[in-house]
């Protein structure tokens, strides 16, 4: 009888400085700027059941900024989940996307 070798697959870990980062990720527009922290918005759309239409929600997650990036308010950029950093900072921005996402 033989043993089936199970296939051990590893999920990206990407490292911003000294954070590690896992988790999700999303992609939103920059709406506030503060020194180390952004606030991002992300945009979906939600199924109404009641009126069986669509509308649109948004959510605003806090950012750690790495001091190499440099960010402007309205820039799309790309955070991941992290280690809670503060009481409401739970993100870390890894990479910018460039101007205004329309």
């Amino acid at each position: 009888m033989e043993k089936k070798k199970k296939s051990t697959v590893r999920k990206e870990k990407k490292i911003v400085g000294t954070l590690s980062s896992r988790g999700r990720t999303f992609r939103g527009i920059v709406v506030k700027k503060f020194p180390h922290r952004v606030v991002v918005e992300l945009e979906r759309t939600v199924k109404e059941k009641k009126y069986e239409r669509l509308s649109k929600k948004k959510t605003r997650l806090h950012a750690r900024l790495p001091a190499e990036m440099k960010v402007k308010e309205g820039d799309a950029v790309r955070v991941r989940e992290t280690r809670p950093l503060s009481k409401i900072v739970h993100f870390i921005v890894i990479e910018v996307l460039g101007g205004k996402e329309e």
